[in-house]
């Protein structure tokens, strides 16, 4: 059985994440982290990490990145492998989170969805192969709450490409003010905003005469509970270092 702490507990993601990990019989959730320590779930919650002194496998962040110090403080001081999925991590924050691995096990990834994640292997593969006569444009929806734009998630499907295609690809984000033809080293991302979309992502490959796509839709926010308990159980006996979604789908 493998004990977990879901930080970020008692808000939406936390209790998504909780209810699939109920569901499954080799996750035990011994304790959340919430600055709202209100016991939802049955299990005790911390306001401050360092005040729970349990025993735990792994941490399933899902809170905001005004608790990230505190978490990783806490997993580096017990050892204990963490799964961040919060969004909105700044540059340092990252930088810190990547020199932190050498202390203990962390997982990283712009979306937890699995379905995701092999998109991304799949447009990287498709990338290399279709690159000298193909223009590529990604193409990402979302509610009409979400504030950035383009997506976390649109930019580092860019990132993979781009990386696959030895960084050739110049981003494009809006073409309205510049009249010109679209050139070959253009990478396109646009973003459409409507409604209560969980999210959705599109990448085409638009050739002479034929076009592929590749598509990922998520119908609901459980996908992503599901993919960060897929990397809880990934991380639970991993030693220290880095590690991504790109090792759980290869």
């Amino acid at each position: 059985m493998i004990k977990c702490i879901v930080s970020g507990c008692n808000g939406k993601m936390g209790g998504v994440v909780t209810k699939t990990a109920f569901e499954d019989e080799n996750i035990e959730i011994v304790a959340g982290f919430d600055i709202n320590t209100e016991k939802k779930y049955g299990y005790d919650v911390f306001a401050e990490p360092m005040d729970f002194k349990g025993q735990a496998d792994v941490i399933i962040d899902f809170s905001h990145p005004a608790m990230f110090d505190k978490v990783l403080d806490y997993a580096v001081a017990t050892k204990t492998a963490v799964v961040f999925c919060t969004t909105g991590l700044s540059d340092e924050q990252k930088t810190r989170m990547v020199e932190e691995s050498k202390n203990t096990a962390v997982f990283f990834s712009a979306n937890m969805s699995l379905g995701v994640n092999l998109l991304m292997d799949l447009v990287s593969r498709a990338a290399k192969i279709l690159e000298e006569n193909f223009d590529i444009e990604i193409i990402e929806k979302h509610h009409n709450k979400k504030i950035d734009a383009p997506s976390g998630t649109a930019l580092a499907i860019a990132d993979t490409i781009n990386e696959a295609l030895e960084n050739k690809k110049s981003y494009v984000y809006d073409r309205h003010a510049v009249r010109k033809q679209r050139s070959k080293n253009e990478l396109g991302l646009h973003a459409v905003r409507g409604g209560t979309i969980v999210g959705e992502h599109e990448v085409i490959f638009a050739g002479l005469d034929e076009i592929i796509e590749i598509k990922h839709t998520a119908m609901s926010k459980d996908v992503f509970a599901v993919g960060a308990i897929s990397a809880a159980k990934f991380m639970a006996d991993k030693t220290d270092g880095m590690y991504s979604m790109k090792d759980i789908v290869n």
